[in-house]
């Protein structure tokens, strides 16, 4: 049952039609360097960490916020890390603990998101402790995935041609708003 929620998990994330959780984790992401992948393994871990808290809490019917009212905020919550990018100040430490609390936040929004389709899942299931907590690290791993990727893909322009590393952040949040908007109409 383990592998099954894992497995879950991971191709959850990875889904296509779930492109606005890629979106977010891409736009999360796009500002640090290949050289701070362990701030970025902290954020998306900070990240992961808020949607398992709303994701827990609502399929425990803790928590129950209307669908349409999520898949706005999720939406917006996309254009304010990509509006954040934009402001980010390069070397100043402070604000990098803003960062991760700000993806921590996030992530509770974004776990109510992805709530209704675990509960559809763990319906008939006795204990949801581990199929939850197996769901969760299938996310985690497939978030990790994402930002390899995306990391990769900027070291590539940056590094191997010399493509400014303000103009990939510009670039990923410019089109991370545009298409967050256009989600919302």
């Amino acid at each position: 049952m383990f592998r099954a929620y894992l497995g879950l998990g991971f191709d959850h994330i990875l889904d296509p039609n779930a492109y606005d959780h890629i979106l977010f984790v891409v736009t999360l992401c796009a500002i640090y360097a290949a050289s701070h992948w362990l701030r970025v393994l902290i954020l998306v871990t900070a990240f992961t960490i808020g949607h398992s808290v709303t994701l827990a809490l609502s399929t425990l019917n803790i928590v129950n916020i209307s669908p349409d009212l999520i898949e706005t905020l999720i939406p917006i919550t996309i254009i304010l890390t990509a509006l954040y990018n934009f402001y980010k100040v390069e070397g100043d430490e402070r604000r990098w603990g803003w960062h991760y609390f700000l993806a921590a936040f996030f992530g509770l929004i974004h776990g109510l998101g992805f709530s209704n389709f675990l509960k559809a899942l763990l319906g008939q299931e006795e204990n949801i402790l581990t199929p939850l907590l197996a769901f969760n690290l299938g996310v985690e791993i497939g978030q990790i995935v994402i930002v390899l990727i995306t990391i990769g893909i900027a070291y590539v322009l940056i590094h191997f041609l010399k493509l400014p590393h303000k103009y990939w952040v510009w670039t990923i949040s410019t089109l991370s708003i545009l298409i967050s908007i256009n989600l919302m109409l």
